[in-house]
């Protein structure tokens, strides 16, 4: 946004010294020091200690450069000067009717769509792979080989990087359409060789790792902290879905048009929300042809201070500080807690019949009413640290407990319906480490999420083969189960100790341009007042 608008600057010094006999020009903005911010009846209070603003305050007509050790910036509404009123500065929360309505539920909702595609492409051949095997001659323990998982392995950390610095708009254009083109190759790679299927999943997991980071940048540059819970809600209902889809449709398309049949319909779905992606969606709002006055008015005065609008060439590194990011606490609660949520979703426990439809509905709904329920906390004025932690330990103490429960179980209804709490319970975390990406790191979200997805994959990995080597071991799948409660406990009082939703200072040149950004965005077509003075001595 351009910083140079006509405003209306009232400076008044506070100091023994005299302005004029200050030198420099500049202000050093230190990012961990940004104490307030609030917005009320169009007027907003921003304070700095020293800091590393360039100002040019008016003398007389000239323009002179000064530095300062201590600003406090207020920024408030002249209605008679600038014919505004306080709701056109600050637009009212949106009504239900118009939250449904508004661009961002169209951008979250292709999210959605591109989450169940995702999802879908990965449990077909859980499906395929039976009678592919019996087609080919394959051996039984081909078939529980899964080199989608290795691929998936090895991308999220460079795709969360791209996501950072090309944004989630590209990048998840360019995934899906790299697996949506191996999904369609599949039946002409399982009749070519193993070789080139083993290459096309693999394929595939290189594609879809970069899935989650791109709909966490996505929604964190169009929705305001305040809505970003129930954002994410959606979109992972999506991804919850697409694994009931998935199990159904297959045998469905199968019967239908052969083996093959559900590879060729979800590629060719792929390729065809690759152009409706490009053509219709914007990556940041400030960018959409769409959008109307009213909601980008909204999610720049809701979201200004925690994810500016990219409308400035790019000045950060592309590869980001790793040895920094994997030094403060908040990274490692976020890294153990996508690793926990992600242990019991691949123990094998979906060949079940009842294990199909009922439990993925039930998380994709239960995790919609705990991002509404999150959004309404924050709004409320609980802090954002703490609604995080009640989200988090729902989401894990929770299962802990129906785990416990399940290991009671008698029958195959209570097992069921244990399981089906256990997993309906622990996608309140979306609404917990999931959002909390965002907030601890606007500029790093793509990269962390990688990185806690590559952790998530490996505790994958370790559960599946870890539970045949512990059943065998102890002689039942109960002690398994009591050791994955005992996990999830651990888990979420580590969450709780270390975990913060505020932002951490992981790169001190980012945050200091955000912060300025902020204070533009906060001054533009408002009138402005400076007060300029020296801390004590």
């Amino acid at each position: 946004m351009n910083s140079s608008l006509p405003l209306r600057q009232s400076i008044r010094t506070h100091s023994p010294i005299p302005l004029q006999n200050h030198k420099s020009a500049r202000f050093k903005l230190q990012p961990s020091r940004f104490v307030n911010s609030s917005i009320q009846n169009c007027s907003r209070t921003v304070s700095f200690s020293p800091s590393s603003i360039p100002i040019q305050p008016r003398f007389n007509g000239s323009v002179e450069s000064r530095t300062v050790p201590s600003l406090r910036v207020r920024v408030s509404s002249n209605d008679a000067q600038f014919g505004s009123s306080n709701e056109d500065c600050e637009p009212k929360a949106p009504s239900f009717r118009e939250f449904i309505t508004s661009e961002r539920i169209k951008v979250v909702s292709m999210l959605a769509l591109a989450l169940a595609l995702c999802n879908a492409d990965r449990v077909v051949m859980s499906v395929a792979i039976v009678p592919l095997s019996l087609a080919h001659g394959w051996s039984r323990s081909f078939s529980g080989v899964s080199s989608f998982l290795w691929g998936y392995l090895i991308s999220p950390i460079a795709g969360g990087t791209l996501v950072d610095y090309y944004g989630g708009k590209v990048v998840m254009g360019w995934g899906v359409a790299l697996w949506s083109l191996a999904t369609f190759l599949t039946p002409w790679a399982a009749d070519t060789s193993l070789w080139a299927l083993l290459a096309t999943r693999a394929m595939l997991g290189i594609a879809e790792g970069v899935a989650l980071p791109c709909m966490n940048n996505m929604i964190a540059r169009w929705f305001p902290q305040t809505e970003r819970a129930r954002a994410v809600g959606i979109a992972m209902a999506g991804f919850q879905f697409g694994n009931a889809i998935g199990l159904m449709l297959s045998p469905i398309l199968m019967s239908k048009g052969g083996i093959f049949g559900p590879f060729v319909i979800f590629g060719l779905s792929g390729f065809l929300w690759v152009l409706v992606w490009l053509s219709a969606i914007s990556s940041t709002p400030d960018r959409s042809s769409q959008i109307s006055k009213y909601e980008l008015e909204y999610i720049l005065n809701k979201g200004w201070k925690s994810f500016p609008m990219e409308n400035k060439p790019k000045t950060n590194r592309i590869i980001p500080p790793f040895r920094r990011l994997l030094s403060k606490m908040p990274t490692w609660s976020l890294i153990i807690a996508n690793a926990m949520h992600s242990w019991i979703y691949h123990v094998d426990l979906k060949q079940a019949a009842w294990f199909s439809a009922v439990p993925w509905s039930v998380m994709g709904f239960m995790g919609f009413f705990g991002g509404m329920w999150s959004d309404m906390l924050i709004r409320s004025g609980i802090s954002v640290t703490l609604t995080r932690k009640i989200m988090q330990s729902i989401g894990f103490f929770g299962p802990a407990i129906a785990l416990i429960g399940l290991t009671t179980a008698r029958n195959p209804f209570l097992a069921s319906a244990w399981l089906t709490i256990a997993v309906g319970l622990k996608s309140f975390s979306h609404s917990g480490f999931l959002v909390n990406l965002q907030e601890i790191a606007p500029s790093y979200s793509g990269v962390l999420h990688g990185i806690s997805n590559t952790a998530g994959t490996l505790a994958a990995i370790v559960g599946t083969v870890g539970a045949g080597f512990f059943v065998e071991l102890v002689g039942s799948f109960r002690g398994f189960l009591l050791l994955t409660s005992l996990l999830y406990f651990l888990a979420a009082l580590f969450y709780n100790i270390f975990s913060t939703g505020e932002r951490v200072n992981f790169d001190e040149t980012a945050i200091a341009t955000e912060e300025l950004e902020m204070f533009r965005n906060a001054s533009e077509g408002c009138a402005v007042g400076i007060v300029i003075s020296h801390p004590k001595r």
